[in-house]
């Protein structure tokens, strides 16, 4: 770190690779060593690096994006080489696969086109047998719901001469593992992804509206709640592409959706009092929890989008103030080339303020598309023995499981574990609920002891390599957890994590029978920590005369404190530590939630002090209601709890970026 001010200006940049890397090195690295010192500095970078590597390698051309011609690819193919076209969200060829059998003027035919799914394959056999004799295309759309098809598909068009050269069978489907490899193998395949943005997706809607759509009401109020149903049908499409962060369930929003909503607002002003004017009450329950809400199945994905409903419509929406962001206003327009006119003019990439987001969340979303791409290549890497020079995988995996056994904790001894719970109180629910943690901590111990040992016997020849312990060969040597390991524990990003947070985890256990119960816990390394918070809800209620559990709800303080500087136990409740803020920061000196720092994507908060209350009275609507998950994906599975925070703000701007507090950052 000797030029520590000159990598810290290059860190801060907002594209690092187009800069002059300090020391020296901008001229002493090649681009693919470039590339690797990106994609440990910078990892949000990466895939913009990739595409500097990919142009000095190879050529520009393969860097930019590919226009997707649909008449080219159709003279590729024949009537033996049926084109497959995989889904991605929001992008469907059916229109341009119809626009083009109509270009091309098929003779005595049209694209005949069927869905597939129960029962359908019977239509399919007949349309494929009338367009071999006759000509023509067939499309079979969604072949994912049809896969026993596939194969038979396959078998009629190698086995049967079809009598007309224009006949042709295009497929859409989802990717799915069990799709016939030989079908792939045979096929000419292509995806059709969406263009992304604010910008392209209300052209997407707007190209689907006509002038008549526009005229049909002369309310002043039909425009612009029109504009702004189109403006959400976007948010919440883009939001998908930024994780947990955007939503924690990744809906597929369609343009039925947006139909549906138009068509009642249409209805809902035709029907409303003039004197009156709109019930947003109802405009926002049928947006949040019925069209767009229909299909939203988690609780915090349906506050967020009634969030949206309740910020976006009111009568605020017809001020000239208005805008969603800014220069994200409602134009007032009266034909669709002026709205066109309109939209062409907004940005064509969107900062992700624009869908309530923090700048931050841009960050997040290149970091994990870079992860999914890497991913990729390493699941397609061969996983044979190299016969290179250098270590072989074996030895590797042989030395790294001699590593992990030498540092293995020992096994529990039930008897010395019993005698410490007695002392300790063993009905005391805390301690039923360490008794239980450490029994799971024992059997990760022993399973992890007994494949390490074995796994080292097979490599050496002794026993044989079992299809356990080629999985775990093979993960060890990619770094990654073996799913023997997994099933009994949890996940982690990578090997080298999982088994320090084994280590982290036994210490806390073992600190807490043999020493005591520590002053803060480390909620992260529970493996049922609902049942933690659970426990200390039964100690505060046992500790109060005519206190009943029904009645008692959990309740939280934010200290300023860290972990090292407490010295003693609360009064009451428990003490927690190593919970990181997602979507924005903490402002430790007044204790309240604040917008997150540039770069920075997680901030630890500190300590919380988490008690029980004896009511179960609403909390105040001032603060913010924020979700505890155990991991990065925010599911019901890794759900824990709610906190309250306190915040100056009002709590709606942290439900729009997305706010969580998570134990691990690692995914």
């Amino acid at each position: 770190s000797r030029n520590e001010k000159g990598w810290k200006s290059w860190f801060d940049k907002d594209a690092p690779e187009e800069e002059i890397i300090p020391d020296g090195y901008n001229d002493s690295l090649d681009t693919c060593h470039k590339l690797l010192l990106i994609r440990s500095w910078c990892p949000d970078r990466t895939v913009f690096q990739a595409r500097k590597y990919i142009a000095s390698s190879l050529e520009e051309k393969y860097t930019e994006p590919v226009i997707l011609n649909l008449e080219k690819t159709w003279e590729e193919s024949d009537t033996r080489t049926p084109l497959i076209c995989f889904l991605s969200m929001g992008s469907d060829p059916t229109i341009q696969i119809d626009a083009l059998a109509k270009k091309l003027k098929l003779v005595k035919s049209e694209c005949r086109t069927i869905s597939m799914g129960q029962g359908q394959e019977v239509h399919a056999r007949k349309l494929i047998q009338m367009s071999m004799q006759q000509g023509g295309w067939v499309l079979l759309q969604n072949c994912h719901l049809g896969l026993e098809f596939m194969e038979e598909l396959l078998e009629t068009i190698m086995n049967t001469e079809a009598s007309d050269e224009s006949f042709r069978v295009w497929i859409t489907t989802e990717p799915h593992d069990r799709f016939p490899i030989t079908l792939l193998q045979t096929s000419l395949k292509f995806t059709n992804e969406p263009p992304q943005g604010v910008r392209a997706g209300l052209k997407r809607t707007f190209a689907g509206i006509n002038q008549d759509l526009l005229d049909i009401s002369n309310l002043p109020m039909w425009k612009p709640m029109l504009y702004t149903v189109a403006f959400l049908h976007s948010t919440v499409q883009e939001r998908r592409k930024f994780g947990p962060l955007g939503w924690n369930i990744p809906y597929e929003f369609n343009s039925a959706d947006f139909t549906a909503s138009v068509q009642f607002i249409q209805n809902h002003l035709d029907e409303c009092d003039i004197k009156k004017g709109v019930s947003w009450s109802t405009v926002r329950y049928m947006i949040g929890e019925v069209q767009y809400g229909g299909r939203v199945t988690d609780d915090f994905d349906k506050r967020l989008l009634n969030c949206f409903a309740r910020v976006w419509f009111s009568e605020k929406m017809f001020e000239p103030s208005f805008c969603f962001y800014t220069g994200y206003k409602i134009p007032l327009c009266k034909t669709l080339d002026q709205y066109f006119e309109y939209i062409q003019s907004l940005p064509s990439l969107d900062n992700p303020e624009v869908f309530g987001l923090h700048p931050n969340a841009d960050i997040t979303y290149q970091s994990n598309t870079a992860s999914a791409v890497l991913e990729t290549i390493t699941n397609i890497q061969p996983k044979e023995s190299g016969g290179g020079v250098g270590e072989t995988r074996e030895a590797i995996v042989y030395r790294l499981s001699e590593d992990m056994l030498s540092k293995l904790p020992p096994d529990y001894i039930p008897h010395e574990v019993k005698a410490r719970l007695v002392k300790m109180g063993h009905l005391n629910s805390m301690n039923i609920f360490l008794r239980q943690e450490i029994d799971r901590m024992q059997k990760v111990i022993t399973i992890l002891r007994n494949s390490l040992s074995d796994l080292k016997l097979a490599i050496e020849g002794t026993i044989i390599m079992s299809e356990n312990l080629r999985d775990a060969l093979d993960n060890m040597y990619d770094a990654r957890i073996p799913q023997i390991w997994k099933r009994v524990s949890w996940d982690s990003s990578t090997l080298g994590f999982w088994f320090t947070e084994l280590l982290e985890r036994n210490s806390q256990f073992s600190i807490w029978i043999f020493e005591g119960r520590p002053n803060v816990f480390w909620m992260t390394g529970f493996f049922n920590p609902q049942g933690f918070l659970t426990a200390m809800r039964q100690e505060v209620t046992r500790a109060h005369k005519g206190w009943a559990l029904d009645s008692v709800t959990i309740h939280n303080e934010v200290l300023r404190q860290t972990k090292e500087e407490i010295v003693a136990p609360p009064a009451e409740g428990v003490y927690i530590y190593g919970l990181y803020m997602d979507g924005a920061a903490w402002d430790r000196r007044n204790g309240k939630l604040t917008e997150s720092t540039p770069k920075v994507l997680f901030m630890q908060l500190p300590v919380l002090h988490i008690f029980a209350i004896n009511s179960t009275a609403p909390k105040d609507p001032k603060l913010y209601v924020c979700p505890i998950y155990k991991k990065p994906q925010r599911t019901d599975l890794t759900f824990i709890t709610v906190v309250y925070l306190r915040t100056v703000l009002s709590p709606d701007h942290w439900i729009l970026r997305g706010v969580a507090l998570l134990c691990d950052m690692n995914s």
